[in-house]
This record gives structure tokens, sequence and C-alpha cells, in this order.
């Protein structure tokens, strides 16, 4: 692409309210997969801001215009004008009435967006901007109106039709077509309408409101799933319920209903009433899906239904406010996972994917404020740190002015503005109005990117005063060099060194550059235990000796940061052993740590999903984020080292847990039950690890459920056992006829030792299981091979790279979304050894240089480069 074809930036500051409101869209859809029509009837008014004459500008993209009038009176060309992205009447009246009828073709949208087709069922996807590819309209988040929808289609061949809202009247119509009419009372923006027209059936249930209303509850899935909604009803009945108590929310529609479609670029979408769902979110039986799919489930389904009031009944003003809905809508769904399941292990997950995957985009050349300031395709930029990192702020919100005002702050910002577009500003407001508490300084986290380093200082004196500083500082991100002071809440105890006792905690708001506290007098050196349940998404830098680590990752009372320290030494022992750092005595010190390893979890016992968290050894990717130069191979070495030592040391305690923890119960999904297998497993890795690859072969062969299957699979998979080849042949053959399972098959054939793991992806681009069109499919291969094989895919001749980038060129020219979200794995590439970082800046350059790029890719492309 030519830098004077590069598409430009849309920029926050620019933001307009729209000079045009639409109160009501009354659609009409003729359903046809090779030509749909679609004709709406806008009723329209001039905004009072806007100046008289101004002109009406619609959104529309690759869709046919076949007739336009304005009050009844049809306009001939020379009265609009019309482009590739947008239609524009000038000077309309200001109050009128507007008809629109195009054609789209379903058949045809490869990228996902819009009206498409999955598996010959029409389905949509409007967020962020796919309803202008379905008719023209104002497809902005602030542009709020009443929908009513008609949609007709073969009755054969799409029975079932659905759209947002409750049905009015459906019924038969000549030709063997039939139709239905859909009417929804609420407001909403285009990127939440829904449509869905397919040969379906539903799992039902019902839900009773806590002031008595009855919901209807309906799963719409194939009929050969029929089988695997029950754990998705159920979890949305617990979701609707917890809503209810924790945040005051009931339900507003008679109907609540989720589609799940095999084709499709998110894990699911709120459309209003009518979610729409990536199928791996919504089916699940023991024998096709693991705990960890069980809980995705539910913790997805409780997200999407919890939209229906942070982002469906309270939308965001534009889409620089995405983090106004999604992390708040994250921070609710892991409140609730947290009360459904154990509270530390859940807080443990959600830091570890923190880490994972926003820690390195907030340390890369993608860095970015949770509020973007500007963006070429907002697509781009449903990121960990929209997600995730603006669910910490408002935990940290939380953190500051306490459980019981923020839920008051929640309640007067959703009454405020009910049935409204609304920013940042304005939730922050509610949390201040609430509290009393000036929330200020705390909007830079909002407006900066990068993640704060906390220094910490201690001095403790003879006379046993004891003196903490703490001393805040954030490197320069890309186009923010200045970082001021945030607001960091920091949760702290101070516990004895030698009796491991709590001797004082609280929370610091380390507000200044720098501030200091003093403590006590103690009997005892204090060791500092610092951002307690993880309080800021804040890295440490504290000098603590072996002793003082192992202190906390044995005494404090939080578990979450017992198994921070934990990881921490994991961490530091893997990369010693890489090479990558200096550790005194590391040999022994890798000694000590797999002892107090293994006391940890004879304690832990009570909890075995604590303890199972405890003995997962930081993934090659993790580590990487962590290394001062990435070099893959000899990270890879370093945690083969460290994980075959410590299942050496703790053979005998793996082995007896694995045998204690057996059981020949019906499955149970329950907290407790998938503790248990976590447990297990966990210690089946480590035995594996060690080289007892038997063990996971007998288990794979004879085990009753997916997660014990999928749990020795995987471990072999990721092995150099003589056995791998024939584990993962045998688990084809036995689920090639399921598409989910499959998907997990493909990941594992991508993680295969680095010498044959190209060679290994490269021949499943012609296997039968894969198809290039299914998003699903691509990250189980591609996305698999690329974020979790470190050493196989950053290979030293730079092959890796060289086919990934085919691969992204390949399915940029049908699914621009898909293209660029995979790029994301490159995030870290600065950081790689030299001769690496050369490969990686070539291949990007490559792409910037393809003819006929999206923006989507390009924009990727280009941020990464960063030049």
């Amino acid at each position: 692409m030519r830098t004077d074809d590069a598409p430009k930036p849309i920029r926050r500051e620019d933001y307009r309210p729209c000079d045009y409101r639409i109160a009501h869209a009354d659609l009409y859809f003729s359903l046809d997969p090779k030509r749909t029509i679609v004709k709406s009837r806008l009723a329209i008014r001039r905004a009072p801001h806007a100046a008289p004459g101004a002109p009406l500008v619609l959104n529309g993209e690759a869709i046919e215009l076949l007739a336009l009038a304005l009050d009844e009176d049809a306009l001939a060309p020379s009265r609009y004008e019309r482009t590739a992205e947008t239609l524009t009447i000038a000077s309309p009246p200001a109050e009128f009435t507007l008809d629109v009828e195009t054609a789209c073709a379903p058949e045809a949208n490869t990228a996902l967006s819009g009206l498409y087709l999955s598996n010959g069922m029409f389905c949509t996807q409007c967020e962020a901007e796919g309803f202008r590819r379905i008719t023209y309209y104002l497809d902005r988040p602030d542009a709020l109106a009443k929908f009513s929808v008609r949609i007709e289609a073969d009755k054969r061949a799409f029975p079932v039709l659905l759209s947002n809202g409750d049905m009015l009247a459906a019924g038969d119509l000549p030709g063997g077509r039939h139709f239905a009419q859909w009417a929804d009372p609420h407001p909403k923006p285009s990127y939440l309408f829904a449509l869905v027209g397919g040969d379906l059936v539903a799992a039902e249930d019902e839900f009773r409101t806590r002031s008595g209303r009855k919901v209807a509850l309906k799963v719409f899935v194939q009929a050969k799933d029929i089988g695997k909604c029950g754990y998705t009803l159920s979890s949305l009945k617990r979701a609707m319920k917890w809503d209810e108590d924790a945040f005051g929310r009931e339900y507003d529609l008679d109907t609540f209903m989720i589609v799940a479609v095999d084709h499709f670029n998110f894990g699911a979408m709120e459309n209003k009433g009518l979610n729409i769902f990536n199928s791996a979110y919504v089916l699940a039986s023991p024998e096709t899906a693991t705990d960890a799919d069980y809980q995705a489930i539910e913790s997805i389904v409780a997200h999407e239904y919890f939209h229906n009031w942070s982002g469906n009944r309270v939308t965001c003003r534009d889409w620089f406010q995405l983090c106004l809905k999604e992390g708040f809508t994250v921070f609710r769904d892991q409140e609730f996972s947290a009360d459904m399941r154990s509270r530390p292990v859940q807080r443990i997950k959600d830091v570890r994917r923190l880490w994972a995957q926003q820690f390195p985009e907030d340390a890369g050349p993608l860095a970015h404020p949770v509020r973007p300031e500007s963006f070429i395709t907002i697509d781009n930029f449903y990121t960990p740190t929209v997600y995730e990192k603006g669910a910490e702020l408002c935990r940290m919100i939380r953190t500051i002015i306490g459980p019981d005002n923020f839920r008051k702050g929640s309640d007067l910002y959703f009454s405020r503005h009910d049935g409204e577009a609304a920013t940042v500003e304005q939730f922050v407001k509610a949390m201040e109005d609430a509290s009393g508490e000036d929330l200020a300084q705390f909007r830079r986290w909002y407006s900066d990117a990068g993640t704060p380093s906390i220094k910490v200082k201690e001095k403790f004196e003879s006379a046993g005063a004891y003196a903490l500083t703490l001393a805040q500082s954030t490197k320069p991100t890309p186009g923010q060099a200045d970082k001021p002071a945030r607001d960091i809440p920091v949760a702290f105890a101070l516990l004895g060194s030698r009796t491991g006792q709590v001797l004082e905690e609280g929370l610091i708001r380390l507000r200044g550059a720098e501030e200091t506290r003093t403590f006590g007098p103690f009997r005892e050196r204090p060791v500092a235990s610092l951002l307690r349940q993880y309080s800021a998404p804040a890295t440490l830098d504290q000098k603590l000796s072996l002793d003082d680590r192992l202190t906390i990752a044995r005494s404090e009372p939080d578990l979450f940061s017992r198994w921070s320290a934990t990881e921490g030494l994991w961490r530091d022992l893997c990369l010693a052993f890489a090479g990558d750092r200096e550790m005194a005595d590391a040999e022994r010190s890798l000694q000590r740590f797999a002892k107090a390893l293994g006391a940890s979890i004879e304690s832990s016992r009570e909890d075995p999903a604590f303890a199972a968290e405890l003995l997962k050894a930081p993934s090659e990717a993790e580590l990487a984020q962590h290394a001062t130069t990435i070099d893959p191979s000899r990270i890879a070495k370093g945690r083969k080292r460290v994980r075959e030592a410590v299942a050496k040391a703790l053979h005998d305690q793996c082995g007896a847990l694995y045998r204690d923890l057996a059981t020949n119960r019906p499955f149970d999904p329950s907290a407790p039950e998938a503790g248990r297998r976590a447990l297990r497993n966990a210690a089946l890795a480590l035995l594996v690890a060690g080289g007892n690859f038997e063990i996971a072969d007998e288990q794979a062969a004879s085990a009753s459920n997916m997660t014990d299957e999928a749990a020795a699979v995987s471990a072999l998979a990721a092995s150099d056992a003589p056995i791998r080849e024939a584990a993962l042949q045998r688990f084809y053959m036995k689920w090639r006829h399921d598409a989910l399972v499959v998907n997990k098959w493909l990941s594992w054939r991508a993680i295969a030792p680095a010498d044959r793991a190209l060679g290994e992806v490269r021949a499943l681009l012609d296997h039968e299981a894969f198809d290039a069109r299914n998003p699903n499919k691509v990250r189980s291969l591609l996305g698999a091979y690329a974020a979790q094989n470190l050493a196989g895919f950053h290979r030293a001749d730079g092959e890796g790279y060289a086919f990934f980038v085919g691969q992204l060129l390949a399915i940029d020219k049908t699914n621009p979304q898909l293209a660029a979200r995979l790029t994301t794995t490159l995030e870290s590439w600065k950081r790689l050894e030299p001769a690496r970082r050369r490969q990686v800046e070539a291949s990007l350059r490559r792409v910037v240089a393809a003819p006929n790029l999206s923006s989507n890719l390009f924009e990727m492309a280009t941020r990464l480069i960063g030049d």
C-alpha cells in the first residue's frame, strides 16, 4: 500500500454530535443467500444544535442502492451524493421520513461483518460498524432509535426467523415463504441490531425476575447440538439472579435468546434480547468440553447478559469510550465468576490473563490508553487494554471508594444515563457524586498508556521503626513521552520475617512521585507484601531475599499474594537457567523452591483449585515478557530444566496426589469437582515433565470426560514422547466428527516440538480438519502456533515469520478483522534478540508494502513497525 493511499486516522478530539436523530427505524428483509433485499423507513429529525440546511450523511459500504425516497418522493441521483462509504442528502427538511432500499450478498460476505451465512444460516455481526454493510444508516453508537423488523424467507430452508426484542406476529406467505415481525421497545444504536434465519431448534427454560415477571429463555442451535445447551441455560439463570442481587439490574424484555454460530469473529455479541455466540461458548457436554470450557461458557454468558445494562440500556457516546461498556462489564463478569467459584483462584486467573495479554501490549508498539485518542479502524481496539485493563480501573475505583459506595455509584450511573450514550467522565462523575471522593487524578488511568512501576525501598531501624518508601514511574509509550504520577491504590501487609504473622495491613494511595510511610515499632523485621489481591495493574521493583519471598509464599493470608510470590519464583528460576538473569546459587535456590512448593501444595489441599495454580509453571510466552532480551530457544531450555527438577523433587508427592484425587463419580462441572480435577491434572503435567509419558497415555485412553482426556493428550503433544504421534492420531480419529473438539487437536498440533512445528502446521493447512474461512480453526492452528509455540514460531532461520506473514496476507483478502487480530502475536518483537528482530521487521514491512491491503491490517502492521 502506498503511503499516499493510506487511510486517515479518526481522532477523539474531532467528535461532534450527530446533526440528525432517528426516532424509529422500520426494517424489512427479504432473505436470499445470493441477494437479500433490505428496505428501511427512517423517521428522522434535525437535532436542536444543528444548523438549518445541514446535510444528512449516512454510512454504507458494500451494498447496492436500489431506491431512495424522502417523504415518499423518489430522489433522483442528482439530489444525493454517494461514495464508497457514505450517502449524503443536502439540506433535508427539519423532520422527514426517509425510505431506503438496498441489496446485499450474504453468501459472498466472508468478512463476517454485517449480514452473512454460517453453515447455511443467516446471521449478523454489527459491532462495531457492520450495520452499514446492510443498509444506509447513521451507523454510530450515539444514534439511538427504536427498531421494528419484518423478516421474510423460505420456510423450509429458514424455519426460524429472529430479531431483537419481542415477537409480535408470524405466519405463512405464498410460494412456501413465511414471515416474522419483531419489535424492540428500547432505543438502541445500530451496532446492537441482530437478525438470524436458519434451521434451528431451541432449548428452553424460564426465569422469574425479582418483580415477578416471567422471562422465556431460549438457546437456538442446530438439531444435532440440542443436548449440549443445558449449562448455557443454567449459567444464564445464575447470571440474571446475580445481577439483580449484586447490581440491582432486572431484565426488561419478555424473551432472552442466544444463538450458537460456527463462523464468528468474536466470542459473543450482546445484541439486545438476541445474543449471538461463537458456538464454542454455548455447546458443552462432559465428553466434549473441558472444565475450562464450562468456566468460559459461564463467564461469557454472564458477560453478554450483563451488557443489557452496561452497554445496551446505557451505551457509549463514541467508540473512543469503548472501555465504558467493555471494561465495566468485564469487571462485572469477573465478580460474578468469583462469587460462583473460588474468589482467590478467579483473581489469579484474571491477573494471569492481564499479565499475559495486556502487559505485553502496554510495553510494546501497540500500547494505547484505556480510552484511545485515535484509530483508523475501531475493530483493532477491541484489545486487552480496553477490556482487561478497563476492568482493573473499575476495580481500583471500588477499592478507593469502597464496595458500598461503588454500588451507589453504579446505581446513580444507570439511573442518570438510562437510554443514553455516555462517556467515561460521566461514569467517573457518578462514582465521585456517590462517594464524595475526588477522582480527578485517577482519570489519568484512562488517558495514559503504559504500566506503572513501583520501586520499593525499606528501612528497619534497631528501635523497631520501619519505613516504607514507594516511588512510581511509567516508561514512555507511543505518542506519550511524559507520564505524570497516577493515583495508585497499594494494598499491603507487613509480615514478620521470623513468625510470618501479619504485623500491620492497610491501603496506601500512592499519588505522588514518591511517598514514605512509617510503621511500628515492631519486634521483628517486617516483610512487605504489596499489591495484595492485585490492587492495581502495576509492577513492583522490590528487592526481596529468597527467605522473604518464601515467607510471603508460605504465610500470607491473601492467597493471591501467596500465588504471586510462588509465580515470581517459578519465573525467576526459569529465566536464571535460561541465562537471562543472575541468581545467587541458582541450583540451591531451585531445590529450596521445590521443597517449599511441596509444602505449600500440601497445606492447600483443602482448596485444590488454588493448589493447582501453584503447581503451574509460567508458559514460555509468559516468561518472554519478563526476559531482558527474548531468546526463545534459551527460554524453552530454562523452563524445561526447572520443570524437570521440580518434577523430580516432587515425584512421590505428585504421584500420591494423582492417585488420591482419582474418582469414579459422574462428571460434575461444579467448582469443587473442577478444582479436584485441576490439581490432579497439574500433578499429571509435572509427572509428564519428569518423563512419565505412560501415565498420560493411560489417562488419555481411559478418560471418561474431556477434561481428563485433553489434559493427558495436550501434555503429550507438547513433549518429545515417542508415543506423542500415536496419542494425537488416536484422539483425532475418535473426535474427527466434532468440530469444536477437533479445534483442540489443531492447537495441540501447533505446539509441537520446535524442530518440527512449522512442518506440522504447514501440512495441516491442507488437512480435512482445517478451514481457513472459519475463525475458530484459524485461531486454533495459526494463532496457537504464533502465540504459544515460542521456539517453534521464532525459528532462527526466520521461516516461521515468512510463513505466518504469507497466511496473514491471504486471510486479509477474505477476513480483514481476523488477519489484523493475529498480528498481536508480534507485539513484543522489538525485544527479541537482534537477528530475529531484523527478520520480524522485514516481514512486517512486507505486509505494509502488499497491494490492496485492508485498513485493518495496514493499521496494525504500521503500528507494530512504529516508524
